[in-house]
């Protein structure tokens, strides 16, 4: 994406303009005149030779001496090859500039949109009769306003009759190219190529050890081609040694996905298109120096093969890692295919799974199986403080998890039975036979301390029932369940039951609920084409279950102001063409939800996938030293002012000095390692933002991925600003911007090979630049990557400090979805939430924040954002805001009032418990304590619709406090309390939307 300050391409030269006008009343790209000799018309010819489509776009010349606009201007024979340019030369003979391709940007300053200028006449009438006379104006170079926006050489386009001469013969035509020209135009050839010819040989250099790669760039220029592929041979030096085929790879048809599994793609191209093809090659180590011959043979169906011969000449050095400190040269392609620190490993503090019979056991949690592969018991070990575990199980479920599959013939249920068998299976890869024994149609498959699998197979006459069912040392599980019709067969419904035990089932969040008391009846039907929702969270504060509903085609959808581009998918067995959905009422003792799917007939032979996942909360007591302690500074800053507030932990954004661009931190990775250093000089630790959702324009892998069609970027319908519509053209979809320093984000597609290649980044950043940890704004991967990043964010004693910010997801944009259920599968490794942007901390009422801000039901506390917070009601969930990052955030008076009070080994009792000590006699006013030996703070904060008093009953005995010798003090805090005292039974005042810190002690 870098040229030189001056490049030749046929004559033209191609310049680097340094920044030297204003692109954007500009447009990019000038091309330079000089004017012979002065008179009323100039004329030039200008072989601009562009990849867009200029017919109708403005075109502006300035007069260079006195840089104003020429109005009388006159354009012919536009085209992408050459335009034809009249204009008066207001100063006679020197140098003019003609901008062709001016815009001006629209919409928000972070989403803006490049609208190019329509050719408007501005010619006098007078002035145009004169132009059948003109002086020439020569060509002097073509410039872009700098080297990131140039088009040279890879954008500079071939013309028609070059194309011509070059496409007759053959079918199609490969062109070999270095891997430091990026093969960027899809519907175009570069001049490049035409200059070069297609020679069917590539030659490069490279040192031992190095991730090299080179481009074939394949030219359907007669016919579609189907079924493209490369196939590589050794490649051997003239004393016998070789670098084998085994470690070439072209990435655009095979590599690795996100969970490990092994991907191969079909590349078809379409007549007249060019597809680049990414091969890779990672030299041995031990590879002797020397040059290495062999080929690179293209194949597609019913064409003749074209073989190509590669020459590599390996140095006598050796690459340091493989070269990756050297993005530019594209070493870091490998890590698309990466399997780093996919091994399910335990992750601290979870502890290994333990099975005994069909019971599991995990932290805080057990989960007993019943034979039909669900769960017929799940409890927790937590107290209702969520401080500590507890011996005292909790029962989520008032009975077992079942399906009900109805015959609708008979209106009864279809009767499945599991055999108690054992079958003798043969594994290809070890050449191994084993024999799996089921009772009762159940045997567990896989036993490990990260993962437990198994499976049950039950039938009846009409169906067959499998089930495949798996749990995770975090609560995780995840179920396939199968129905195979045997013959045909009319259902009334095939339906899931979860029973839950009332006693916790009191909150719910999803299913178009904000979060927060459960209602006595919820009746939902899919709407997948604007509701990100397909299930729910129902629990207590130390007991719940979240579940989702999918089928075999789930694809995890976009989310952060994207959904409505890239929805669910609508699941065909529980949604059934908008028949399905989910009903949740007390039946009997118990909450049920019922999703059901609705009537269907199924012919034989037909397979369903009524696939679900659950979440068994919390994951983790909660860690409120860590949440005392740990004090996050959201900004860059000179590191003493930072030191100097007792922050402990600096968030670094982006669009920052040493993280100047949106979710690729490599940039200016040396200041970035030179600023974390000083950092811990100091006692301080340094995250940085970086997310997959979006990715700047300027990852040095953009045109390479690009080729990899919608794998690792979205389709849409292309936009923003300028250097994404001139560059990219179309298909994408345009993300943040930042105007100070233009870094311009493209969304990310989902699930893809980009998660293996960010794992891979987060493992760099930890070894070489040091930081502690990442900051996420809002995410758009699954737990498996997250997983992964944990890992190497953990690995070598290193803190991993993982915080998420989410703006709130519930909105037409998001899809109405809950930023915790969203995101709810990541909170296992989470260290903090901070929920966020339009999150209303006035408006909403306790059991909203309890179950969407504060995280605590989950084992996480967070911090506030919109506005600063509201500080009384925050201190009660044991939250301040973060400094100092929105208006009126700063919780210095706050952390003060912690430090004088000693919160580190503090308990704290939220006002969710039953036996909290302290209590305000007014539901709407609400207490938590922070308890220490002798002493106590108590935080209260009311949610009164006016002023009001109250008076403490206070459980003296569970203080551990002498009531005779106790006082109740308010320690003066600025901007938040004055100063006063209080005695047992007096009456307190609480300001509407405010509260207290008091002292008992």
């Amino acid at each position: 994406m870098v040229f030189g300050s001056n490049a030749i391409a046929q004559n033209i030269k191609y310049v680097n303009g340094n920044n030297s006008w204003d692109p954007d009343s500009l447009g990019n790209h000038r091309a330079v005149l000089n004017v012979d000799a002065a008179g009323p018309v100039s004329k030039a010819v200008i072989v601009w030779r562009r990849h867009d489509g200029p017919a109708n776009k403005q075109i502006m010349v300035v007069d260079a001496k006195t840089n104003k606009r020429v109005l009388n201007v006159k354009t012919e024979n536009i085209s992408r090859e050459s335009g034809t340019i009249y204009f008066e030369p207001t100063s006679g003979a020197g140098k003019y500039y003609v901008y062709y391709m001016p815009y001006k940007v629209t919409a928000r300053s972070n989403y803006p949109k490049a609208a190019y200028l329509t050719l408007k006449n501005t010619a006098s009438e007078a002035w145009l009769l004169k132009t059948g006379k003109s002086t020439n104006a020569t060509l002097l170079y073509l410039e872009a306003v700098n080297a990131f926006n140039s088009f040279y050489p890879m954008e500079v386009i071939a013309t028609k009759a070059e194309v011509s001469t070059i496409s007759k013969a053959k079918p199609y035509l490969v062109f070999t190219e270095d891997r430091t020209n990026p093969i960027k135009m899809p519907q175009d050839l570069p001049q490049r190529w035409i200059q070069k010819g297609a020679t069917l040989k590539f030659s490069g250099t490279a040192a031992k050890g190095e991730n090299y790669s080179y481009q074939l760039g394949v030219y359907a220029a007669n016919k579609d081609l189907n079924n493209v592929k490369v196939n590589f041979s050794d490649l051997k030096d003239t004393k016998g040694h070789a670098i084998s085929w085994l470690e070439m790879s072209c990435l655009n048809t095979y590599g690795t996905k996100y969970d490990g599994t092994h991907l191969e793609k079909t590349v078809s191209i379409a007549k007249g298109d060019v597809q680049a093809l990414w091969c890779l090659i990672n030299v041995p180590a031990k590879t002797v120096a020397g040059t290495y011959n062999g080929y690179a043979t293209v194949s597609a169906d019913g064409v003749p093969a074209t073989k190509v011969l590669v020459s590599l000449a390996i140095k006598n050095q050796k690459a340091l890692n493989g070269g990756v400190n050297h993005p530019e040269l594209q070493t870091r392609l490998t890590w698309l295919n990466s399997t780093l620190a996919q091994e399910n490993t335990v992750i601290k503090p979870y502890t290994p799974l333990k099975v005994d019979d069909k019971t599991i056991s995990l932290l805080g949690r057990k989960v007993t199986l019943a034979s039909n592969g669900f769960p017929k018991e799940i409890q927790t070990f937590f107290t209702p403080e969520m401080t500590e575990m507890s011996v005292t199980p909790k029962n989520i479920l008032g009975e077992g998890i079942h399906f009900h599959v109805i015959d609708a013939a008979t209106h009864k249920d279809v009767a499945f039975k599991g055999e108690t068998k054992s079958i003798d299976q043969f594994d290809k890869s070890t050449g191994d036979r084993t024999t799996i024994s089921y009772k009762d149609g159940f045997t567990f498959t896989n036993t490990t301390s990260g993962k437990i699998n198994w499976e049950s197979k039950s039938a009846s006459d009409a169906l067959d029932m499998e089930v495949n069912g798996s749990i995770e040392f975090d609560g995780y599980m995840n179920y396939q369940v199968k129905f195979t019709a045997k013959k045909d067969i009319s259902l009334d419904d095939i339906k899931l039951h979860i029973p839950f035990d009332t006693a916790a089932a009191k909150y719910l969040m999803g299913l178009n609920q904000k979060g927060g008391y459960r209602p006595d009846t919820l009746n939902w039907k899919w709407d997948v084409a604007k509701k990100n929702q397909d299930g729910a969270w129902i629990g207590e504060v130390n007991a719940g279950l979240q579940y989702s509903l999918r089928d075999e085609n789930y694809v995890r959808p976009l989310n952060t102001n994207f959904y409505l581009q890239k929805p669910l998918l609508l699941p065909t067995s529980w949604g059934n063409g908008g028949k399905g959905g989910i009903l949740i009422a007390k039946k009997g003792t118990n909450i049920l939800s019922e999703n059901y799917s609705g009537p269907r007939t199924i012919k034989k032979g037909d397979v369903l996938y009524y696939n679900f996942t659950l979440l068994i909360t919390p994951f983790h007591p909660i860690n409120t030293d860590f949440q005392w302690s740990t004090r996050f500074y959201h900004k860059y800053n000179n590191l003493d002012t930072i030191k100097a507030t007792g922050a402990t932990v600096v968030n670094i954004h982006h669009a920052t000095p040493i993280n100047p661009t949106i979710n690729y931190p490599f940039i200016a990775h040396n200041a970035m390692k030179h600023y974390i250093d000083s950092a811990h000089q100091l006692g301080l630790k340094v995250k940085i933002y970086n997310t997959v959702r979006e990715l700047s324009n300027s990852a040095y892998e953009t045109f390479p991925m690009r080729s990899l069609g919608h794998e690792i970027y979205s389709s849409g319908k292309g936009g923003g600003y300028s250097w994404l519509q001139e560059h990219l053209g179309d298909d994408y979809i345009a993300a943040w911007y930042v105007p100070e320093i233009k870094d311009a984000a493209i969304v990310n597609s989902g699930m893809s090979r980009w998660h293996n290649y960010y794992v891979e980044g987060m493992n760099w950043l930890v070894q070489n630049v040091g930081i502690d940890g990442i900051y996420l704004d809002d995410v758009a991967f699954d737990r498996i990557t997250m997983k992964r990043i944990k890992r190497v964010l953990t690995q070598d004693g290193h803190p991993g400090i993982i915080d998420l910010h989410s703006a709130n997801q519930y909105n037409k944009s998001d899809g109405f979805n809950n930023s915790a259920n969203l995101y709810m599968e990541h909170f296992p490794y989470l260290n903090r939430l901070w929920f966020g942007e339009y999150f209303d901390y006035e408006k909403n009422s306790p059991d909203f924040f309890l179950t969407e801000v504060s995280g605590i039901p989950f084992g996480l506390m967070g911090e506030m954002l919109q506005d600063g917070g509201n500080p009384w009601r925050g201190m009660v969930y044991g939250m301040t805001n973060r400094m100092p990052w929105s208006d009126n955030a700063d919780p210095r008076p706050i952390w003060q009032a912690w430090d004088q009070f000693g919160m580190q080994g503090s308990k704290m009792i939220g006002y969710w418990v039953p036996a909290n000590p302290v209590k305000t006699g007014n539901p709407k006013i609400l207490a938590t304590v922070y308890k220490k030996a002798n002493k106590a703070l108590v935080a209260i904060a009311s949610w009164a619709d006016t002023d009001t008093s109250i008076k403490l009953t206070i459980d003296w005995k569970a203080l551990g406090i002498d009531p005779t010798k106790a006082k109740i003090t308010a320690a003066p805090i600025k901007n938040f309390q004055q100063a006063n005292i209080f005695t047992e039974g007096s009456e307190i005042p609480v300001a509407k939307g405010k509260g207290w810190l008091l002292l008992i002690e």
